[in-house]
């Protein structure tokens, strides 16, 4: 016989003996909301989701566009018509020959061509300088990397009024060069070169860059700057873009600023230019100058706004 122990096969339940079956636990779903989704799926809350929906969307959208409606159709009025009282909704004549007396008046051509000027410049030093600290505190590690990158994010909460007078201060006679940069591009871009939240964004799509590929150009002999250039620039086009949009946009419609450093009508911005010359020209004219300023900025809204939305939301997941 072997040394293998036979099992004897379960014994049937008795007819007389009934067996419990277990019944499946009820879930209890708990709804976080003011309106539960069944309320919601009847016809009283389709008709107040859709009330609610629609009065939100429709004022946010007038409260947003009321003034820029309102400066178009005021460019399109006479002098009259802009004066009168009270105000016409729509101008009773298009005359859409009021944007080039505006572009002539104002010398619109010079000012934009003085604002593109200060914006690629201030464009290409802002990404020199925020790309390699980003890169430093993502990748390079410095000794007290998150010290330094809380003191550039607590930057942020300094109302820029209060910095305004050291700063002007500080280009009217740098330290240890004694320049003076009043009048001088370098004015303007100097100051604007080091921005806290755009060191943050960057930094932020660095750290979900994975490691190994920097461990393998460090392999294959690349340099930090190197692997910068080479290997995290290329995989960084949806967050530069973004950098990008934000310090040109910013460059179009600062005013305080420009308006301290370049005080010399030839070197003005689009934004000082129209205000110096807003006093001498009447209101109807002023509006078309506002008009075609803000051109280029809806322009550059329009077609990368879809970058914009990508941009941000990159770097959020890793892997």
């Amino acid at each position: 016989m072997s040394n293998a122990t036979l099992q004897r096969p379960a014994a049937p339940p008795s007819p007389g003996r009934r067996t419990r079956r277990r019944q499946p636990k009820r879930i209890e779903v708990q709804f976080r909301t003011i309106i539960s989704p069944h309320q919601l799926n009847s016809r009283w809350g389709r008709r107040v989701y859709w009330t609610v929906l629609v009065a939100t969307v429709v004022t946010f959208t007038v409260v947003f566009l009321l003034p820029m409606y309102w400066m178009i159709t005021g460019a399109l009025k006479s002098a009259e018509e802009f004066a009168q009282v009270p105000p016409t909704l729509f101008p009773k004549e298009l005359n859409f020959g009021k944007f080039l007396e505006s572009w002539e008046l104002f010398d619109i051509g010079t000012l934009l061509k003085n604002t593109v000027f200060y914006a690629v410049g201030g464009w290409l030093i802002t990404m020199a300088v925020d790309v390699t600290a980003a890169y430093a505190l993502s990748k390079l590690r410095p000794a007290l990397g998150n010290v330094i990158l809380g003191a550039m994010l607590a930057t942020l909460m300094i109302p820029p009024m209060v910095v305004l007078i050291p700063t002007y201060l500080a280009i009217h006679d740098v330290p240890l060069f004694g320049w003076d940069l009043l009048n001088n591009p370098w004015g303007l871009w100097l100051p604007a070169a080091a921005n806290g939240f755009n060191i943050f964004l960057l930094k932020r799509f660095f750290d979900s860059i994975p490691r190994e590929l920097l461990e393998a150009a460090q392999i294959d002999g690349g340099g930090p700057f190197r692997i910068l250039w080479s290997v995290v620039l290329p995989v960084s086009r949806p967050i530069l873009g973004v950098t990008s949009i934000f310090t040109i946009v910013t460059s179009f419609k600062d005013f305080i600023w420009p308006l301290l450093v370049m005080s010399d009508s030839d070197n003005m911005t689009l934004s000082v230019g129209l205000a110096q010359t807003a006093g001498a020209v009447s209101q109807d004219q002023v509006m078309g100058g506002l008009v075609i300023a803000s051109i280029p900025t809806v322009i550059v809204f329009f077609i990368f706004q879809r970058h914009i939305m990508a941009g941000l939301t990159a770097g959020s997941l890793k892997g």
